[in-house]
């Protein structure tokens, strides 16, 4: 696998209410208590991988911030290079999971976080990533705050300077990039996400990120209806290739949306080099058939699972290949929507069997 993959970004503490309560029956009343976050998810992932993962963040100094370092720890994950501060925070985010015809939902509280206070100045980013051969960033961290986005970009750009590959999820949040007042949501996303992801070797999407960051569209898609046009999203791939010509492959996670429960999961590489595009999963003929998933268990953190089976096949020797590594990367994140809570549990072996078509969830025994 070689050297350490690093991710950057904030991790916040998750709130949820129990099986599929919505948050005005729960409350007063329990919450179950985790840890979530785009890039944290994506560097545990690696480590339950076997890849040697480091996370990399700001967090204020108290016991909960060490006991997520000491969850992560224990999955495998280095965190050595957190950086601690007294004051400030750590964010939270409420999730209340969906059902049937309704949607899941989302409400954050994570203004004044030590990762959206701390600017570019208050890191060590080339201590921080000694010894790491890859990056991984999302567009959430940079929404913070505008010295959140410096940040990121600044390690963004260390990176590069030391030689070590980045990965970019864009990830909008339409509920963030509220810090520069006067300015749409989506121009600020798109202004400070072109200067970061011209850092990236790897840049990955949904099907909306891509419109909503750069207004690349593909033709004859409704996301809210559930509606996407495969073959649209090669072209795509290629309009971002050719904004970003350092990137090497571009990834996009295609989700059909039937409903809460039942979603219909895929995705596609696209070879900046070649300008060959490779879809997954396929069918007995060969065409696009996407994985059915149903009676979904926990949808959140699907994409960070995708990003993190894709940035692992990408540097395994085995599974390096265009056609296999987007293979890997949906069956990872096909895997995670089965799993309660951010983190995917899936090892390498449980992605491979069902690599393997093996999806009947009969008891291993």
């Amino acid at each position: 696998m070689g050297k350490t993959i690093a991710g950057f970004g904030e991790v916040m503490l998750r709130l949820c209410p129990e099986g599929k309560h919505r948050f005005g029956q729960a409350m007063p009343g329990r919450l179950e208590a985790s840890f979530g976050g785009g890039e944290a998810n994506v560097c545990v992932s690696l480590a339950m991988f076997g890849a040697d993962s480091r996370y990399l963040t700001a967090l204020p100094d108290n016991p909960v911030a060490h006991a997520f370092a000491n969850q992560i720890r224990g999955i495998g994950c280095d965190a050595a290079h957190i950086c601690y501060r007294k004051g400030g925070r750590m964010g939270i985010y409420y999730a209340e999971h969906g059902a049937a015809l309704r949607g899941s939902n989302v409400v954050y509280d994570r203004d004044g976080s030590v990762i959206s206070l701390l600017g570019p100045d208050d890191y060590d980013f080339e201590s921080m990533l000694s010894g790491c051969g890859h990056l991984h960033l999302s567009g959430i961290t940079p929404a913070l705050s505008r010295n959140a986005y410096l940040a990121t970009l600044k390690i963004a750009q260390t990176a590069v300077k030391m030689g070590i590959a980045v990965s970019c999820d864009l990830n909008f949040r339409k509920k963030l990039w509220n810090w520069e007042a006067g300015t749409d949501k989506r121009a600020l996303a798109g202004r400070c996400m072109s200067e970061i992801v011209a850092c990236a070797d790897i840049i990955i999407g949904n099907e909306e990120d891509a419109s909503d960051v750069f207004g690349i569209q593909s033709e004859g898609s409704a996301v809210e209806s559930g509606r996407i046009n495969i073959g649209g999203y090669s072209e795509v791939a290629s309009k971002l290739s050719k904004r970003f010509p350092k990137a090497k492959f571009v990834a996009i996670t295609l989700r059909e949306s039937i409903s809460a429960d039942h979603n219909n999961w895929g995705g596609m590489l696209f070879d900046c080099g070649t300008g060959k595009s490779f879809f997954a999963p396929l069918g007995e003929d060969g065409v696009y058939a996407p994985y059915e998933i149903r009676d979904i268990v926990d949808r959140f953190g699907g994409g960070d699972s995708f990003c993190a089976g894709l940035i692992y096949a990408l540097n395994d020797d085995e599974i390096c290949a265009p056609e296999t590594a987007i293979r890997y990367a949906v069956a990872a994140s096909a895997l995670k929507h089965t799993i309660p809570g951010d983190y995917n549990y899936a090892s390498k072996s449980d992605v491979l069997n069902l690599m393997g078509g093996n999806t009947s969830g009969r008891v291993k025994r």
